[in-house]
């Protein structure tokens, strides 16, 4: 009985020795930077199906890659207070809409932090309720002023890698298929803006892009960048962002993903860990 006494007490400590170092172990390796997303998720049911996808990959890529991801759809925290615990934001749908919100951003990325936008957080069209009224965000920051027209249905589009040695395009091919997308074009040529770096565009060979039934919905021709960088600031925008919706049965259930292509994946991934990682320039 004694010796059975015994053996419970050596298996407890061993456990609280366990635990101990368990523990010790991730006090001793925090994460090597934080993430904060912002999104609205509201109206568009393609968007709200990419904000709900991305919460998901997000923290399953922050436990594979050591980093933390936290989201948030209070805009009032886009301050100086809360953002100085974070070293990437991304604005996962939209954009900050109170004057405080956007001085605290722009502040933000004048003074070293990091930025990745997706698909609508590009957007401004006047007149609309997203119109363009923020000039430093889409004329001098993002570069491609105003929303100029979109392909539809959302398709897959060959996409090539304009910049070979930006660390957001290493180990990317030359060429790939991109996941289905709604794709934009933008008033301002970004090619003529000497701080606009173009990492991937929409290859020749996917047009026609889009299926209509508009007409104008189908891209024939014309030269379209999908991701870019302001070599101003530590940024990156995607105009990946949009899943296929069935809209037309009335189901709305997502048809398509954003994420799960593997080299569009890896292009997100280089570019949280170049932003994450200011030692990577």
């Amino acid at each position: 009985m004694k010796f059975h006494s015994l053996a419970i007490r050596v298996t407890v400590c061993c456990i609280i020795i366990f635990f101990s170092i368990t523990r010790g172990n991730a006090q001793s390796n925090p994460p090597s930077f934080k993430v904060i997303a912002f999104y609205t998720a509201k109206e568009d049911l393609a968007h709200i199906s990419f904000v709900h996808e991305a919460n998901q990959w997000f923290p399953a890529m922050a436990a594979k890659y050591h980093f933390s991801y936290d989201s948030t759809n209070n805009w009032d925290n886009l301050n100086d207070d809360f953002l100085a615990q974070y070293q990437v934001v991304i604005f996962l749908d939209t954009r900050p809409e109170k004057p405080a919100q956007r001085d605290a951003f722009q502040r933000y990325m004048e003074h070293g932090g990091g930025w990745i936008g997706f698909h609508f957080a590009g957007f401004a069209l006047t007149p609309s309720a997203f119109p363009q009224n923020w000039d430093w965000y889409h004329n001098t920051f993002l570069g491609a002023g105003s929303y100029a027209s979109n392909t539809w249905r959302p398709t897959a589009a060959v996409l090539r890698v304009e910049d070979k040695v930006h660390p957001a395009t290493q180990e990317l091919p030359a060429m790939f298929s991109s996941a289905p997308n709604e794709w934009y074009r933008w008033t301002n040529d970004l090619r003529k803006n000497p701080d606009i770096k173009i990492l991937l565009s929409i290859d020749s060979s996917s047009f026609p892009l889009g299926t209509g039934p508009k007409q104008h919905e189908i891209w024939h021709s014309g030269y379209y960048p999908v991701v870019w960088t302001n070599t101003r600031y530590r940024m990156l925008y995607l105009n990946m962002g949009h899943n296929d919706m069935d809209y037309e049965h009335g189901t709305n259930k997502t048809l398509s993903l954003t994420f799960g292509n593997d080299t569009q994946d890896r292009i997100i991934i280089n570019a949280l860990l170049w932003l994450g990682n200011k030692q990577q320039g």
